[in-house]
C-alpha cells in the first residue's frame, strides 16, 4: 500500500466546494489503495515540495516559476463553469457596481488588490491585462496584497480597493454558493485565457504513473455526479508543463511593454 499527502486546497469555499473535493479526493484515494498522510501544519509549499506528496493542486504561476521542475504535473481540470471551460479559465476584473468609472482605462490610478504575488489569476493576468494602458511603467496608485480572493472581494465590497482581479472558478462558486461575497461588484473587463490550476505529484513520479493517476482521477469523477455537479469539473485532462508556458509568455509580454511589475 502507497501513502502520501494528497490534498485540493486550491478552491475551499464556499463550504459545499470543500466537501465535494474531500469526497472525490476521499473516492480517489480508495480506488489507489493508498494511505492519506495528515498534511495540517504543511505550508501551501511545503506541501507542495514534500517527498511524500502524492496528489495536489497548484497555481500555474508558481509551477512555471518556484516549482519548475521539481514536481510532475498529472493533469488539469475541465471545468465546464461560466468564463472556465475546456480547460482554461480567466480572471474578472471587478469594480464596485456603483463606482462611475466604466472601463479599464477610466480606472488609471485606481487602488488595486490582489491575492498574492506569485497568483497567474490575480496578479500575473491582471498584469498582463493592464500593461498596454500603463504610463510610464505605472497604471495604479496602489497595489495592496490581501492573502485570498474571498479576502479582495471583501476589500472591494468595504471600499478598501477599487479594482480585483478574481479567478473565473472561484468567482463562478461563489457567486452560485455565496452570493453575498459577490453583491454590489461588477465585472468590467476579463483577463486573456489560461490553463486551469494544474494537480501535481512527486517529481519522481513515472509516465506510467501519472497516466494510471488521472485514469483513476477521472473513474472517481464518473462515479460521484453529485461532484461532478458541484464542482463544475467533468475530466481532468493531460497536461504537461509545456501547456503552462503561456503564463510566462504574458510576463514577458507585460514586461516588454514595460510593466514588469504591478505598481
Amino acid at each position: 500500500m502507497i501513502s502520501g499527502f494528497a490534498e485540493l486546497l486550491m478552491y475551499v469555499a464556499p463550504e459545499p466546494i470543500r466537501q465535494a473535493n474531500e469526497h472525490w479526493l476521499a473516492r480517489i484515494v480508495e480506488r489507489l489503495d493508498a494511505t492519506r498522510l495528515n498534511a495540517e501544519g504543511l505550508s501551501l509549499m511545503e506541501l507542495w515540495l514534500a517527498p511524500q506528496l502524492l496528489l495536489t493542486q497548484t497555481c500555474g504561476y508558481p509551477l512555471m516559476t518556484t516549482l519548475r521542475g521539481l514536481v510532475r504535473v498529472i493533469g488539469r481540470p475541465r471545468y465546464e463553469l461560466p468564463d472556465s471551460s475546456a480547460g482554461n479559465h480567466c480572471s474578472l476584473l471587478l469594480t464596485r457596481a456603483d463606482d462611475p468609472r466604466r472601463t479599464l482605462p477610466a480606472l488609471l490610478g485606481c487602488r488595486a488588490v490582489i491575492n498574492g504575488e506569485d497568483s497567474n489569476s490575480g496578479m500575473n493576468l491582471l498584469r498582463h491585462r493592464i500593461a498596454a494602458l500603463q504610463r510610464n511603467g505605472q497604471f495604479f496608485f496602489s497595489v495592496s496584497v490581501s492573502g485570498s480572493h474571498r479576502e479582495s472581494l471583501r476589500w472591494l465590497r468595504d471600499g478598501r480597493a477599487d479594482l480585483a482581479a478574481i479567478d473565473s472558478v472561484t468567482f463562478a462558486y461563489l457567486a452560485r454558493h455565496a452570493p453575498q461575497e459577490v453583491e454590489g461588484l461588477r465585472v468590467v473587463a476579463r483577463s486573456a485565457f489560461s490553463p486551469t490550476l494544474p494537480y501535481i505529484g512527486v517529481a519522481s513520479l513515472t509516465d506510467g504513473q501519472i497516466e494510471h493517476l488521472r485514469e483513476v482521477m477521472n473513474q472517481a469523477l464518473n462515479e460521484l455526479p453529485d461532484v461532478v455537479e458541484i464542482l463544475g469539473l467533468h475530466e481532468v485532462l493531460l497536461a504537461t508543463e509545456s501547456d503552462y508556458q503561456i503564463i510566462l509568455d504574458y510576463r514577458k509580454e507585460a514586461e516588454e511593454l514595460g510593466f514588469g511589475r504591478l505598481r
